[in-house]
């Protein structure tokens, strides 16, 4: 695990309840956002009429964060997912930090699925973990175990996982942070489990710390689009962070940016690098193809993280913009 999430979080959120004023608009396509918006590996929803994002917990603190809105704009924190640590994570990962990261949710099956991470700093010894609901606001969380894990003698780090369903409605997993870059396996409809091999679908071979992470896959008119953060989170306005892209006809690749190169040989088309406000803008998660989410290091915030959202479009070439 290369992530230092818990720099920001013990420095920035400090600064948490100092940024609720509402956020200044930079072009037509940003959300105005205000409230509570303190999110690091941001992943949206909604249910009903209300808007739910999940991401990373507070550092040294228990479990997963979760908001909600119920109009998109103005945010406020609910109970969060986890505040007792389950037993078995230990069992896999014994030196696990409190907080769990890097949340994804989904719909699918009648039921919300949540697939978290369970690590700790520096280490590929990790394991995605699944829970899920048929409400979210109901706040009865299952426990649906262990969907994968890496040890030390692994060339991948099982975090970041992220549900994607295929052209022919069934599910599958992306994940990866760093070591040898994004997998993809397939799931059981019903287990939501891992059910076959492992896919290599992304990777920067030629950075020597082959800083590639975060992936999130989605299907429009006959393409999977898989979106990455390239580089450096979790340093506040010193992080690098990038959101890049390439797309394939099929789901387990290969994946090509708008230059033809192959995101297994560190291509990657850059759609966000942030600007003066808004540092290191990452860890991705595209909406019903559009809307996209990502947390960035406000500038005029001592670098506090916050959930930024965005309209996002789709060019004449059937590639992203916003």
């Amino acid at each position: 695990m290369k992530k230092k999430r818990s720099v920001f979080w013990k420095t920035s959120f400090l600064t948490a309840f100092l940024v609720l004023t509402l956020v200044p608009v930079v072009s037509a396509n940003f959300w105005n956002v205000s409230g509570d918006t303190m999110l690091h590996d941001p992943s949206i929803t909604k249910e009903g009429n209300t808007w739910w994002a999940f991401g990373t917990g507070e550092t040294n603190k228990n479990g997963i964060r979760v908001l909600r809105s119920d109009n998109g704009s103005n945010w406020s924190a609910t109970p969060v997912i986890f505040p007792q640590p389950l037993s078995w994570w230990r069992n896999y990962v014994p030196n696990h930090e409190t907080n769990q990261w890097a949340p994804d949710v989904n719909y699918y099956n009648g039921r919300y699925w949540v697939y978290y991470s369970v690590s700790s700093f520096g280490s590929n010894n990790s394991l995605i973990g699944l829970t899920s609901t048929n409400s979210i606001a109901s706040g009865n969380w299952r426990d649906d175990g262990l969907v994968i894990r890496s040890t030390t003698s692994d060339n991948f780090n099982a975090i970041d996982g992220d549900l994607v369903i295929d052209k022919n409605g069934d599910p599958w997993l992306s994940f990866g942070s760093y070591w040898s870059g994004i997998k993809l396996t397939k799931l059981d409809r019903n287990t939501m489990k891992p059910t076959g091999q492992i896919y290599s679908i992304a990777a920067r071979p030629n950075v020597s710390d082959h800083a590639i992470e975060a992936p999130n896959i989605t299907y429009k008119d006959g393409y999977y689009y898989l979106f990455v953060s390239f580089d450096h989170c979790c340093q506040g306005v010193n992080s690098d962070y990038k959101i890049a892209y390439g797309r394939s006809k099929n789901i387990t690749g290969p994946y090509y940016d708008k230059n033809g190169v192959n995101m297994l040989n560190g291509g990657g088309t850059i759609l966000d690098a942030g600007n003066d406000r808004w540092i290191g803008p990452g860890h991705q998660d595209v909406y019903n193809n559009n809307i996209i989410v990502r947390h960035a290091y406000d500038a005029e915030n001592n670098g506090a993280p916050r959930l930024l959202i965005n309209d996002l479009y789709w060019d004449s070439n059937g590639w992203p913009r916003y």
